[in-house]
């Protein structure tokens, strides 16, 4: 089997890919986050999926997932699955989660009782992002640092977007094995005056200030401010009038300093970058992740460019005496926008069955 710097696809173990009960099966993918519900309708082959028909709705506008799920089975009655998988962005745990950043709670017991179908899988978002690069070829990619050539072991994958998912993949020597963290939420570390200033700021707001306070969507926002009203950097008035305007603060701030229209966006983003890629070097630490480590979420593609400058491998890679193992890791953004929710497809196919 060839290792991921050899050959594609990566290896990920599924233990049930190329067996005869993996074929002709619909599968109900999910990728379910705090902002959207993605649902697709995938048929299973024994070699890969095919995409039947998808639709994504606003989360917070339905009072659960079975409304969501009504909704899009009563489009098609012909098709009903076979198996449910869905990705979930919060822990899973006994079959159930309840989610951090929306309102609703997902049981699996409960969805085959409802639905009537068998095999219903929950997995972790990021395990579902893990999962998906089994369907991922090279040109899914960005590199922002090649590593070391022929580096094995170890993957890791950050992910910020609505919240800060993390997951890694142990690497068995053949395989590897993805599965799900919440470090996201394990508390950031001031290293300068500055950082301590912000964690103050932040202290105030939140109490327990965790990396997905700064690393997230939302975190972009609580930076923004933080520059604005306590480091005193002015906002221009075009800019004031954009965030009256856009649904999405978070983008306007990091489309401006993408195109470096404003210095106090510039300088959120550079906030944002410095830390994304020292919770990046953490994390690749903890796993040991000499394989690789992969940024996934909905921001990372967005703000390539930022990621692509040479201060963010230079924060990377600021690390206590281990820079040679944090300089062995590949580090490349995953830019197909439907990885996680492929990643459910592929589990449901091939997974473990339930």
């Amino acid at each position: 089997m060839a290792i991921h710097r050899s050959g594609w696809p990566i290896p990920l173990f599924l233990p049930r890919l190329t067996t005869p009960d993996s074929k002709d099966k619909i599968i109900l993918a999910g990728d379910i986050g705090g902002t959207k519900t993605h649902l697709a309708l995938y048929r299973s082959t024994g070699i890969g999926v095919t995409l039947i028909r998808d639709f994504k709705y606003a989360s917070g506008e339905h009072a659960s997932f079975m409304d969501i799920y009504k909704l899009f089975t009563e489009q098609d009655a012909s098709l009903q699955p076979d198996a449910i998988c869905l990705g979930v962005a919060g822990p899973v745990l006994n079959g159930k989660v309840n989610f951090t950043n929306l309102s609703w709670e997902i049981d699996s017991t409960a969805i085959k009782n409802e639905t009537g179908v068998k095999q219903v899988s929950l997995i972790n978002d990021l395990e579902a992002f893990a999962f998906g690069l089994a369907a991922l070829q090279p040109d899914d990619f960005i590199t922002i640092h090649p590593g070391k050539k022929d580096s094995t072991g170890n993957m890791a994958i950050i992910a910020p977007g609505t919240g800060l998912g993390e997951a890694g993949l142990y690497w068995d020597g053949n395989y590897f094995y993805p599965f799900p963290t919440e470090g996201g939420h394990c508390e950031f570390a001031p290293r300068n005056e500055e950082d301590i200033e912000l964690y103050r700021f932040l202290q105030k707001k939140y109490g327990i200030v965790s990396w997905e306070r700064l690393i997230a969507g939302p975190g972009i926002m609580d930076l923004y401010h933080f520059v604005r009203d306590v480091q005193k950097m002015e906002e221009p008035a075009w800019l004031t009038d954009e965030l009256k305007a856009n649904k999405d603060d978070s983008a306007v701030i990091s489309e401006a300093a993408l195109l470096k229209k404003a210095p106090v966006c510039i300088k959120t983003m550079e906030l944002f970058t410095r830390y994304l890629a020292q919770e990046s070097a953490n994390l690749v630490l903890k796993m040991k992740a000499t394989g690789g480590l992969f940024l996934g979420g909905g921001i990372p593609p967005k703000i390539a460019p930022l990621l692509l400058e040479k201060s963010f491998l230079q924060h990377y890679l600021e690390c206590d005496r281990m820079e040679a193992l944090l300089q062995s890791a590949f580090i490349s953004i995953i830019k197909h926008d439907t990885t996680a929710l492929l990643g459910t497809a592929y589990y449901g196919a091939y997974g473990k069955a339930n």
